[in-house]
């Protein structure tokens, strides 16, 4: 019963655009000069009338079932979209819509002059149909830029407790998932290093809930100190979750490195990580990178060939006669001749150190082997 009804409804709608078309023709022949009307009577009018508006009638009756799936698809389409769609969107299309509206009023008043109502009518409502939608796109796309680069000068400008900030970077720092499960990113925050809008992306956050559900014991249990590590950082400087679904350019890079580095390029963010081959892969994408690893290197103190050191000597090492130390920043040392000295404290000189991107290594000689 309701798909008559509904099919007789269109039925009747191609009827009345039959009707328009009539209307239109009746409005354009005298313009164009082809078809000289002056001389038909309004029984000719309205013959002409009738069989557009049944013969529209008829195609619109032929055409429901292709109106039904094509309306239905629109509406599933349009569903979808609202259900994953961020709040920065929703705002951002509003603003378009309403922006939209204005500009498309102001443009109808043009259409004033036409005499004949009913093309007047379609003109003004094919104007609104097109700003409208071109407010939509338009806010919806390039609003969120607006809003986020809003946002981030509010918080470069407010800091913790209402504070001022001494300065501020507005550009957004986006954390993949080796930096979470590190930790350190929490101490440099505490620092105040870090500045602007601290971003995780949607799919990030699942591949960490992954990590923690894991059979793997090791694993599970760097997920949950992940886990712990977010929520610190949420609960003290507040972060950012990124729904990624109304990306339409993520939707089919399968890999979360390839999707970091395409959203730092959407977002103009750059990526903070500890990850080597990410950071390598970045350079060549042309994404800027903050390196933790790298950091934690530099700010090592400097050792340089000739300077003494006191050393526990741990392990053997791995040539002949060697054995290994570590400072207490983790770097290790490699004593030539200190095989016979493990297990013991002993002074050490430095005669090289080699700096490589994953790390720094220092070789040294017992002070009698330096004589």
């Amino acid at each position: 019963m309701i798909k008559r009804v509904i099919r007789g409804g269109i039925t009747l709608l191609g009827a009345v655009f039959g009707y328009g078309v009539y209307l239109l023709f009746l409005y354009v022949a005298p313009q164009i000069a082809i078809i000289d009307i002056d001389n038909w009577t309004q029984l000719h009018k309205s013959i002409l009338a009738i069989v557009l508006a049944i013969i529209f009638g008829i195609l619109f009756f032929i055409l429901t079932p292709l109106f039904q799936k094509v309306s239905s698809r629109v509406a599933h389409s349009v569903e979808n979209e609202i259900k994953h769609l961020a709040w920065q969107d929703l705002l951002s299309g509003t603003i378009g819509l309403i922006m939209g509206l204005i500009i498309a009023s102001l443009i109808s008043l043009a259409f004033a002059g036409i005499e004949n109502s009913y093309l007047r009518v379609a003109f003004t409502i094919l104007t609104y149909i097109i700003f409208i939608w071109l407010g939509v796109v338009v806010g919806g796309r390039r609003g969120r830029e607006m809003i986020r680069s809003v946002g981030a000068m509010r918080r470069s400008i407010i800091g913790r407790g209402g504070k001022p900030k001494s300065g501020g970077d507005a550009t957004p720092k986006i954390l993949d998932t080796s930096v979470i499960i590190d930790g350190r990113i929490a101490d440099i925050m505490k620092t105040g290093f870090i500045e602007g809008n601290i971003v995780i992306p949607e799919f990030v956050l699942v591949e960490l809930r992954h990590i923690a559900d894991s059979s793997d014991g090791l694993k599970r249990n760097r997920g949950r100190r992940g886990l712990d590590i977010l929520n610190k950082i949420q609960t003290e400087y507040g972060i950012q979750i990124y729904n990624t679904d109304s990306e339409k350019a993520l939707e089919d890079i399968p890999e979360v490195d390839v999707k970091l580095l395409k959203l730092a390029q959407i977002m103009n963010g750059k990526v903070v990580t500890n990850d080597f081959n990410l950071n390598k892969v970045a350079v060549i994408k042309g994404v800027e990178v903050l390196n933790i690893n790298e950091l934690a290197n530099t700010l090592k103190p400097v050792v340089l060939p000739g300077e003494e050191m006191t050393l526990f000597l741990v392990k053997e090492g791995k040539e002949q006669g060697q054995a290994v130390a570590y400072l207490d920043d983790g770097t290790m040392i490699v004593v030539e001749d200190g095989k016979r000295y493990i297990g013991q404290t002993i002074a050490v000189v430095v005669s090289s150190v080699l700096q490589t991107s994953a790390g720094r290594m220092i070789f040294a000689r017992t002070k009698q082997g330096a004589r």
